[in-house]
């Protein structure tokens, strides 16, 4: 019996990491066992990512593993937004040394690391999805973030981590998110344009929100045809389509107030930025050679850069858990 997402035979499994999602919350949740490395640098943080990463691909044993890290340099969307993701509180320098050195740490266990110039983890997980999709590959997600719920399909489910860890955490597909928000997976970033991100400091379109959207949505089709519709007949048909909606399901009449919503003064322009800021690079080069054994990303790792690299973390459990993990063959070759 195969684990929800596992591969089959047929279909070799890809872990794409969002690495700064996983040290932020093991950073907050561990910070008081004040866990130092060998050199006596702080390293709650690493350690606590490097067991849920260890537990992940314990659970799902993928093939290859990607981690996405931030350019902690520059940023094409604070460039174009100062405002993006303003109002986050300023991080503790010793989650700023952690952050800074999980690239090393993850290249020198032999992994496969990107730091996308101006971008983020996001954009490699987006870039992942679409790798995996073009390669006829499974692709599970991992982070704490809703951006990554765009990249959702058949080919790509997003484990998204909550208080309860690995084991705990909903793996979700195109019918569980269809579950959570009532909309398609490929809708989901039209849904979030429209309804804003807070976290990230990106206000929605006026008057729609959790509810509304996803009426919308799923009576239009896309947000491209809402579009159309207002710019050929003056969202007739949309206000038409709401109603008789409405009508059927026994809900008061929103066509006419959605379509004012959509047609405020700003409403497209706050939209079509939304979708700029929120939208995922998915045309990265992740360097993965799967046809290359050896090459960074696959699995197995070697014994001996594990044992050096997570022994250095001065918890030989995590050693021995990662021995028995990352050395071994993936299940689709054994």
């Amino acid at each position: 019996m195969h684990t929800p997402g596992h591969p089959t035979a047929e279909r070799r499994l890809l872990l794409a990491v969002d690495a700064p999602s996983l040290l932020h919350r093991n950073h907050h949740a561990r910070v008081e066992s004040d866990l130092r490395d060998l050199g006596g640098r702080p390293a709650w943080a690493l350690h606590g990512m490097l067991r849920q990463i260890l537990e992940a691909i314990d659970q799902f044993a993928p093939d290859a593993v990607v981690f996405g890290l931030d350019d902690r340099t520059s940023s094409v969307r604070t460039e174009a937004y100062p405002g993006y993701k303003a109002g986050r509180a300023e991080k503790d320098p010793a989650l700023v040394d952690q952050l800074e050195r999980a690239g090393a740490l993850l290249d020198a266990l032999g992994f496969n690391t990107l730091t996308p110039a101006g971008l983020e983890a996001d954009d490699v997980n987006a870039s992942a999805a679409a790798w995996a999709e073009r390669s006829g590959w499974s692709c599970v997600l991992i982070t704490s973030d809703r951006d990554s719920f765009a990249h959702i399909s058949a080919s790509t489910q997003v484990l998204r981590l909550v208080n309860g860890g690995i084991s705990g955490s909903p793996l979700l597909n195109p019918a569980r998110l269809h579950a959570l928000y009532g909309i398609a997976a490929e809708h989901y970033l039209d849904f979030a344009a429209l309804r804003g991100d807070a976290s990230d400091n990106l206000p929605g379109v006026p008057g729609i929100g959790e509810k509304t959207a996803p009426i919308l949505l799923s009576q239009m089709g896309s947000m491209q045809a809402v579009w159309a519709d207002i710019d050929h007949c003056a969202g007739a048909n949309l206000v038409a389509t709401l109603d008789s909606y409405c009508e059927e399901t026994g809900l008061r009449r929103i066509g006419a107030g959605m379509l004012k919503r959509l047609t405020a003064p700003g409403a497209r322009e706050r939209y079509d930025f939304n979708l700029s800021i929120m939208s995922g690079r998915t045309d990265l080069d992740l360097g993965l050679t799967p046809e290359v054994p050896g090459t960074p990303g696959l699995l197995p790792l070697d014994a001996d850069r594990v044992t050096r690299v997570v022994g250095h973390l001065g918890v030989p459990t995590t050693t021995q858990l990662a021995l028995r993990v990352l050395t071994e063959p993936p299940a689709s070759t054994r």
